[in-house]
Formats: structure tokens, C-alpha cells, sequence
């Protein structure tokens, strides 16, 4: 029989260095606390040598204290060199959205933010253009419009800090915000910023991919979704997806099917990331679908 149910889920990200005993001592102090198990995923990095692991588990007796569960860990994580990050399921993140002229992936991340789609808190656009923001009053959402040029990207960056503070935001997606941001605000945020990138990286980087991808007549254009790194388009990939093509397909064939390509490795990256799936491995990401 299930123990009974409770309205507690939390979920426990773990990493440490990969070696022998770590799921057994996690799962034991689980086991000593009456924690549930709902799901759970692990992987051990050959070549990294990193052990991740993430569990959902839900406490079965009553006045569970996350913070007295945390540092029961105490023993175990000096003598395995854990890493612990409990977060409480129902517990909606703080995501600003930052966008240029092009709205596709906004529109499908406000849709999907509308329906419940993607659990999150949205508590403002950021664009450097004031083209989105009817868009952003229908959906109720404070539109920051912070103009960037050469001249004021400092001053523009620091706008937008301010206001990344004041929402306590926990995220910053970039839904086609078509400027480079800093490398000292890429460090400042590291591993909290996601890009959405329109073809599938490391190829076909800079302007006009699709152009470029059309010339040489590729039978798959994709998107790739990464955090953003002082080093453009270098960061560790969340999601890549791909869509096929064919050699009668146009420029704008192509474009079409990779706004919507764009669209859905976005948002499945971003929802990987809220619901703490995604583990920086170095420079790539190790990432527990399900």
C-alpha cells in the first residue's frame, strides 16, 4: 500500500563527484525521514566523472521541516562532497521575458504562460523596441522598453538589471532579443539566462542562417535552446530540435518552419529548467526529460 498523500512534493537535485554509494546514502536519509519517492533519475559522467542525480518525493508524516531534512544531510555530504538543492514543487518561478522585434517565441511563451502550459510567474517583457507592447498589456504584463545603441548599452544593461532586481526574477529568457548581453551580466546570471537560437548550433551562427542554410541547401534546419556564456552561442545546450525540408522549400518555406521550431525548443528548454531538470555539466548539460 502507497503511504498516504501529501500536499508537500519537493524535488532534490544532487551532484558530486561520480563514485560508489551516493544513490544508496541520498535515498537511505530519505528512507529515515519517510520520504516517498515519486520519481527519480540519475547519471554518472564518464568523462566529466560527476554523478547527478534528481528525486521528487513527497513527505508521509506530518510537519516536515525542509530545513532540518537538509542539514541531516550534514555527515553524508562532507564525506561524499555532495551538492544539495531542495526546491518545493508548487512553488511558481519568476521568469522575465526579453525580446526584440520578432514575436513569435514571446507569443507562444505568453500563450502557454495563459493556459498554464508551463508553470511560471511572468512579472515583465524587456524589449529594446516599443513594437510588443500591446501584446504584452493584453496579456497584464509590465512592458519595459529599454532602447539599446552603442552608445547606451551600458546604461541600457544597467536598466535592465534594475529591473531584473526589483522583479526578483529567477530567470531571463531571451525570446529573440536580438542583442548581445555583456560578459560580466552573462557571469552575473550564469545558468539563469536562456537563449533560443535559430539554427542548429554550432552551425549557420551570425545574421541571415536561414539564407545561408537555403544555399547550401540543407535538408534539416533546427533550433538550438543554451545558457548564456560570455562566449556568443557557445553555452551549454538545454534542447536542440530539427525539422526537415525538402529542395522545393523557399527561403521563406524555411523561415516559417523554423519559427515554429524555435518556438517549441524554447519552451520545452524552459520547462526543463523550471521544473529543475537541467544540471550544468561543464560546458554542456546533463537534462532528465522524465
Amino acid at each position: 500500500m502507497l503511504p498516504p498523500v501529501s500536499q508537500l512534493h519537493y524535488i532534490l537535485n544532487v551532484s558530486c563527484p561520480d563514485q560508489i554509494g551516493v544513490v544508496s546514502a541520498v535515498t537511505g536519509h530519505l528512507t529515515e525521514n519517510a520520504c516517498f519517492v515519486e520519481e527519480s533519475s540519475d547519471y554518472g559522467d564518464p568523462q566529466t566523472r560527476q554523478f547527478f542525480m534528481r528525486i521528487r518525493f513527497r513527505p508521509t508524516r506530518p510537519g516536515f521541516d525542509p530545513k532540518a531534512f537538509m542539514d541531516g544531510f550534514a555527515a553524508i555530504k562532507d564525506r561524499l562532497d555532495l551538492k544539495l538543492d531542495l526546491y518545493e514543487r508548487a512553488t511558481r518561478r519568476k521568469v522575465v521575458l526579453m525580446v526584440s522585434k520578432l514575436d513569435h517565441c514571446l507569443n507562444d511563451l505568453l500563450f502557454r504562460y495563459r493556459t498554464g502550459d508551463i508553470r511560471m510567474d511572468i512579472p515583465a517583457i524587456i524589449s529594446n523596441h516599443p513594437d510588443l507592447q500591446q501584446l504584452a498589456d493584453w496579456h497584464d504584463i509590465p512592458y519595459h522598453y529599454i532602447p539599446v545603441t552603442a552608445d547606451t548599452k551600458a546604461e541600457a544593461e544597467k536598466r535592465i538589471e534594475e529591473v531584473l532586481e526589483e522583479t526578483q526574477a529567477d530567470t531571463i529568457v531571451l525570446a529573440r532579443y536580438m542583442q548581445i548581453l555583456s560578459a560580466s551580466m552573462a557571469e552575473k546570471y550564469h545558468g539563469r539566462i536562456i537563449n533560443i537560437h535559430h539554427s542548429f548550433l554550432p552551425g549557420f551562427k551570425g545574421a541571415r542562417p536561414y539564407h545561408r542554410a537555403h544555399e547550401r541547401g540543407v535538408k534539416l534546419i533546427g533550433a538550438t535552446a543554451h545558457y548564456v556564456t560570455a562566449d556568443l552561442d557557445e553555452g551549454p545546450i538545454i534542447e536542440q530540435q530539427v525539422e526537415r525540408v525538402e529542395h522545393f522549400n523557399s527561403v521563406s518555406d524555411m523561415i516559417a518552419a523554423g519559427r515554429d521550431v524555435e518556438c517549441l525548443t524554447l519552451a520545452r528548454a524552459l520547462r526543463y529548467h523550471l521544473e529543475h531538470r537541467v544540471f550544468l555539466n561543464g560546458n554542456k548539460t546533463v537534462v532528465f526529460r522524465r
